[in-house]
């Protein structure tokens, strides 16, 4: 907030909390704190965990890891897979009918 000093430590902590919670978003942004600091193997492990959460920003980066030759093509195709298994394990035709009533 405003006024208030950052505390980069208790952020840091909250943040793992949430991720061992299985927060996916926490879990990305741990990613590009290590990415931030060149642990690079570090920040590529938790994109991975959250896309394998169902969270396609997470994708997005490991596909830009790829594109750079940080992740191999089969770590890639994996974490696609186990992306599209997530999203499909949360689908549902209560999900559907409550998507389409607020449409």
């Amino acid at each position: 907030g405003q006024g208030v000093e950052k505390d980069l430590k208790k952020e840091l902590y909250y943040f793992e909390e949430a991720a061992i919670g299985g927060h996916p978003r926490a879990r990305c942004n741990l990613a590009f704190y290590e990415w931030k600091n060149n642990r690079f193997d570090r920040a590529v492990k938790h994109w991975i965990i959250a896309a394998n959460l169902g969270y396609d920003e997470a994708l997005h980066e490991i596909k830009n890891c790829y594109l750079m030759g940080r992740v191999s093509k089969d770590e890639f195709a994996a974490a696609l897979r186990a992306n599209q298994a997530a999203i499909n394990e949360s689908k549902s035709p209560q999900r559907e009918a409550a998507a389409n009533f607020i449409v």
